[in-house]
């Protein structure tokens, strides 16, 4: 599952060429996004027509995971267990009910919640 983070960074091309190029084979097969990451790429307030496009594609590229009970419920859990941010702790509960890896930067907030596995690409080894 790709985080809004790396989506960004994707799609700006902004990341190591080798890292993109790890991102792009996990891309052209199937990924996961939260509807939470949806929300984040296409909710910011000064967002450009053309970034929309470029957000809006990935987006239909993805397989976009909406709320549902066992979310909502693990949600709750990891609030209880942790002080982590409302999106934050919805994209973390979706990796997990998933059983999916979470694709994420944010270290300092998701290194915390259990049983998440998280991967930085940051941290990916050099393919090269």
């Amino acid at each position: 599952m790709i985080d809004t983070n790396v989506a960004i960074d994707y799609i700006g091309q902004v990341l190591p060429e080798e890292i993109l190029t790890v991102l792009d084979n996990i891309i052209d097969n199937t990924f996961y996004i939260s509807v939470i990451n949806k929300i984040e790429l296409l909710g910011f307030s000064n967002i450009t027509k053309k970034e929309e496009i470029k957000f809006q594609e990935f987006i239909n590229a993805a397989n976009v995971i909406e709320l549902n009970d066992d979310v909502v419920n693990k949600t709750i859990y990891i609030r209880r267990q942790r002080k982590v941010k409302l999106p934050d702790a919805i994209i973390a509960a979706t990796a997990g009910v998933y059983d999916l890896v979470l694709l994420s930067r944010n270290d300092k907030d998701f290194k915390k919640i259990d049983d998440l596995i998280l991967i930085n690409p940051m941290d990916l080894p050099d393919k090269s």
